[in-house]
């Protein structure tokens, strides 16, 4: 009799270690500011690429979001931005997570843009081990730049690298 119990016991804490270990693995704390100048292939302008973020998830709920991405020129700058007020949504996905909006349009008009860039916003953050690379498609939250930067951030060093 007191093998099946011990047998039970064991089954259920390989099934708790299992639950803990995907727990941890559904949970994101990244924050990270990143900056890269580089020269415009077409007229030899030079671009330099801001951003800094603060990405908190556990599983689909969103602890803290804000991120400021920034592209400037030699004479003007453009930028998108994305935060908790503009009523984000989180889902859990094979390879980490999508972030969208409850109502792209309507945090668009919060923020007061005048011209139209569309409803889409969504941001795939893929973890692989200490990297996260950050795929985003959300011009609803650009003034007048297209989208967010796509980077990659080494999460244990802070080392961004930005996608060509």
């Amino acid at each position: 009799m007191k093998r099946p119990l011990l047998a039970g016991l064991s089954l259920l804490l390989c099934l708790l270690s299992a639950a803990a270990q995907a727990q941890t693995a559904a949970s994101l704390d990244a924050k990270f500011s990143c900056s890269l100048t580089r020269q415009e292939d077409g007229d030899g302008e030079r671009l330099t690429y801001a951003d800094q973020a603060r990405i908190q998830l556990a599983g689909t709920q969103i602890l803290t979001l804000q991120w400021e991405s920034s592209l400037f020129r030699s004479s003007h700058g453009h930028e998108c931005s994305i935060d908790s007020s503009d009523e984000p949504i989180a889902e859990v996905t094979e390879k980490g997570w999508r972030i969208s909006l409850k109502d792209a349009p309507a945090a668009r008009q919060r923020r007061g843009y005048d011209t139209e860039r569309g409803s889409q916003c969504s941001i795939r953050l893929e973890r692989d081990g200490e990297q996260l690379r950050i795929k985003p498609s959300c011009p609803s939250l650009c003034g007048s730049r297209n989208n967010f930067s796509a980077l990659t951030v080494n999460l244990k060093t802070g080392v961004c690298q930005y996608d060509e």
